[in-house]
């Protein structure tokens, strides 16, 4: 049975980001999967990292917050990982990056010092979903931005970590979406799901 995290990352309850999420989570227990299912906010995610968490050499062990540990417990044992965020500023809410500091850490999801130089990616996870939200629409944030969270996740973050196969889908724009619109995201949102089991 293929074991799966989803995180998700919006402040308010009810919001479309929420649908997602749980759109995603049952679906995939609905197909058999393990699904570890995770609301930062709802959980109260500290997303600051302490002094002793930035010493690279203790870090994977060295952690005085239950929570982090157990994420960090959880995150070694996924086969995919799905994260669900809005597009804010370019970036992940605070909450989910302060996850991936705290959790993606030496010893957990990458390892230094290889004798090639470059970083050992130590998650077993091959592949990740990424499901965003946004307000800007695709060719501006291309032309304009450059695209900053496709660079964050596919290049930055998940390759780094030994995750190669990485999927995004931008659900946009939000705000001025129908309800049909939104139903038939929903509706993609569980077919993206399902593709990170073929």
């Amino acid at each position: 049975m293929p074991r799966i995290g989803v995180y998700l990352a919006h402040p308010r309850p009810g919001s479309f980001n929420h649908a997602v999420y749980n759109t995603v989570v049952r679906h995939l227990r609905d197909l058999g999967c393990e699904v570890l299912a995770h609301d930062l906010y709802a959980e109260k995610f500290a997303p600051a990292l302490t002094a002793d968490e930035t010493d690279t050499v203790r870090s994977a062990t060295h952690t005085h917050d239950a929570q982090v540990a157990l994420h960090r417990a959880e995150v070694a044992t996924l086969d995919a990982l799905v994260f669900v965020h809005p597009n804010w500023w370019g970036m992940p809410p605070a909450v989910l990056a302060g996850w991936v500091q705290r959790v993606l850490a030496p010893g957990v999801a990458y390892k230094l010092g290889t004798p090639e130089g470059e970083p050992e990616g130590l998650l077993r996870a091959g592949r990740a979903l990424v499901l965003n939200t946004s307000d800007t629409p695709a060719d501006r944030e291309e032309a304009e931005f450059g695209d900053p969270l496709q660079r964050i996740w596919a290049s930055c973050i998940l390759p780094y970590a030994g995750v190669a196969d990485v999927r995004r889908f931008v659900f946009r724009t939000l705000t001025d979406s129908s309800d049909e619109t939104r139903a038939s995201w929903l509706h993609q949102a569980r077919c993206h799901a399902a593709a990170l089991l073929a």
